[in-house]
Formats: structure tokens, sequence, C-alpha cells
């Protein structure tokens, strides 16, 4: 158990340590990331029939989309790609919540593939940073 514990708190500082180095375009990288992990690991569990760790992992995923990305945009500088990924963003939003309610495994496939091509964008982005820092 200890040998558990002490791998989490080895982990949590990597994490830790990460978000403390990184860029605001790494940060929202990271994001996505652990977005795509929840909901690979939402699909297993909705596969599985795990109902209670699916709706927690799509509430997760739910929640880093709303209060990691979308309160991530800058309205007043980019206004017209902020509304654009703020729209962006709640329909994916509401397809978790429809993948959930539904079991779908279609919405949230969808769902999954659109953060994907949004992180790519983000993942270059924030390559092209690191390339100038």
């Amino acid at each position: 158990m200890s040998r558990y514990r002490g791998a989490n708190a080895y982990a949590r500082v990597g994490v830790e340590s990460g978000v403390l180095s990184a860029s605001p375009h790494q940060l929202i990288v990271m994001l996505f990331e652990g977005a795509d992990r929840t909901l690979a690991a939402a699909r297993l569990q909705m596969e599985a029939g795990d109902i209670v760790a699916k709706g927690q992992s799509l509430t997760k995923a739910i929640n880093i989309i709303t209060d990691g990305l979308r309160a991530c945009l800058d309205h007043e500088q980019g206004a017209d790609v902020a509304a654009n990924l703020d729209r962006m963003y709640d329909y994916i939003a509401r397809l978790l919540l429809q993948a959930n309610l539904s079991n779908s495994v279609e919405k949230l496939d969808e769902a999954r593939r659109l953060l994907s091509e949004l992180g790519e964008a983000w993942r270059q982005i924030a390559a092209h940073d690191k390339g100038q820092s």
C-alpha cells in the first residue's frame, strides 16, 4: 500500500512540475490530453457496462472542457476564434452528456474525434512556441 502511495505522490510531483514549467499553450495541450485519457477510460467503462465509472469519467471530461478549455478562452483578444471554440466546446460537452445518458459509443467517439482534432492544432501551436524559446 505504501508503494502505491509513493508512486502516486511521485506522479503528482511530475504532473505539478510539468504544469509549473509549461507555457499557456502547453497547459491547454495538457487539458486536451487529460480529456482524451478520460474519454478512453469512459469508452472502456461503457463497453464493460460499468455505469458508475463511465458516468464519473464523462463528468470529469465535461469538467475539463467546461472548467478548463472554455475557461481559457480570451473573448476580448480573439473574439471570433474564441466564440467559435466556445460553441465547439459546448457542442462537445453536450455530445458527452448525450453519450452518458444514452450509453452511446458513437457520440463519445464523435466527441473524442473533435477534441483530438482541436488538440492537434494546439499541439502544433505549443510546439511552435517551444521552438521559439
